[in-house]
């Protein structure tokens, strides 16, 4: 072979390889960014149930402590935690023993429920 036959059949890549290259990285980059998008998601989502879980305690525990036998019946109230609002439906229903009320508290952002706990109260 000669020397002007070597250069040109080492000029660099075809298109094709090019190509074939340049879909490769955007497979990894499409992959990558779905990735991180999903880790975020579930990171405000973690987020959320975690404030949403301070909301529904709080309620639980004042019904708690307070002195009163709680009334049947549903209630809402607001709750802000680290700068967001949520909404707390509570909800009391009879039991089978008369001394004993359950209680669940819902909790809500923009109306999507988020997180739901549920106790029994007692009579004091």
């Amino acid at each position: 072979m000669t020397q002007a036959t070597r250069q040109r059949m080492h000029r660099g890549f075809t298109l094709i390889e090019v190509l074939v290259a340049l879909g490769i990285v955007a497979i990894a980059l499409i992959a990558g960014f779905q990735s991180s998008a999903a880790l975020t998601r579930s990171a405000q989502r973690q987020t959320d149930v975690l404030l949403a879980q301070l909301c529904a305690e709080n309620e639980l525990v004042k019904a708690r402590l307070s002195k009163q036998f709680p009334g049947v019946g549903d209630s809402n109230s607001s709750c802000d935690q680290a700068g967001r609002s949520f909404t707390v439906a509570l909800s009391v229903r009879p039991t089978l023993n008369p001394s004993f009320r359950r209680m669940d508290a819902q909790v809500l952002d923009n109306a999507t429920p988020i997180l739901r706990l549920s106790t029994v109260i007692g009579r004091f």
